[in-house]
């Protein structure tokens, strides 16, 4: 399959760096062709307000640089941007080194099944996906069902309980070498409509073609919680000192800067030692918070 060049300033080992091949993409997957339009440089790009053509931009970029032929999500689930997804793998396989067996747990991996399938396909990583969504897990299922690369790979399992993270899902003899998480950023529906309108607007700048739209997937449990991010990430924190001797490192994402200094003052209560990675994205800083107990 051929590689497309690439887009952004993304860590070194980021296959999506540079812009986007389009000619390379639509090879790989002739279903994207309709949704290229032209910026006001005259640059093959999509529209980012039209969910469709981000879903079809998600399968091509799946297809090429994961070899994973088979991927959908259902109507009104996240579709998550490839690139930033794999920023996180590359920088946290900069923590753990180059160990050959790698086992690692994704809380909240979502109907997209992103991080296993980048982690797998990228460094041949185990997997298990946890998510409190029953039809999250069940359309995760399906893709990994559909691929054989990865069906020795990832392995699911359903959080029955809303008050816990690790707690029903980390079992007794489960050993991993890293936890992931991307949390839920919104304490409300209210705030996350509003903050995808303005991402889809930054994305958008300067096209007058682009329909006004919102390319909104996303179920609850995905972009919102009671407390939002802050108190995810405090719950978090408490309950992974229960584990500190089966978890080597855990990690999640912190959208919110403010809510690093209140995470790392919980974790150092609990004996944790953190390190905080910096990922950049053009324009945009995103944060990786990393601890362990060991």
């Amino acid at each position: 399959m051929k590689k497309p060049v690439t887009k952004g300033e993304l860590h070194p080992n980021n296959p999506h760096k540079g812009k986007y091949d389009f000619k390379v993409l639509t090879e790989n997957l002739p279903e994207l062709k309709p949704f290229i339009i032209k910026n006001p440089r005259g640059e093959d790009t999509i529209d980012f307000s039209d969910n469709q053509g981000v879903i079809y931009l998600n399968k091509a970029l799946i297809k090429t640089f994961y070899n994973v032929d088979s991927w959908d999500i259902p109507k009104g689930f996240l579709c998550p941007p490839i690139p930033g997804r794999a920023d996180y793998i590359h920088y946290i396989k900069d923590l753990i080194g180059n160990k050959k067996k790698v086992t690692v747990l994704d809380i909240g991996t979502g109907a997209n099944c992103i991080y296993p399938i980048i982690g797998s396909q990228s460094y041949g990583w185990n997997y298990i996906g946890s998510d409190i969504d029953p039809k999250s897990i069940e359309n995760a299922q399906k893709i990994i069902d559909a691929n054989d690369n990865l069906k020795n790979k990832i392995k699911l399992r359903l959080q029955k309980d809303k008050n816990h993270i690790f707690v029903g899902i980390i079992g007794k003899n489960d050993k991993f070498d890293l936890t992931m998480c991307n949390p839920p950023f919104h304490a409300s529906l209210e705030d996350a409509l509003k903050a995808n309108k303005r991402k889809v607007d930054n994305l958008n700048k300067g096209n007058k073609d682009i329909k006004k739209g919102l390319n909104f997937g996303g179920q609850k449990a995905e972009l919102w919680c009671p407390g939002g991010e802050r108190l995810f990430l405090k719950k978090m924190a408490k309950e992974s000192a229960i584990f500190a001797s089966q978890v080597n490192y855990f990690t999640s994402l912190i959208s919110n800067k403010d809510n690093i200094k209140p995470t790392i003052k919980v974790l150092e209560k609990l004996g944790a030692k953190c390190k905080i990675l910096e990922m950049s994205q053009g324009q945009k800083i995103s944060r990786v918070l990393a601890w362990t107990f060991k």
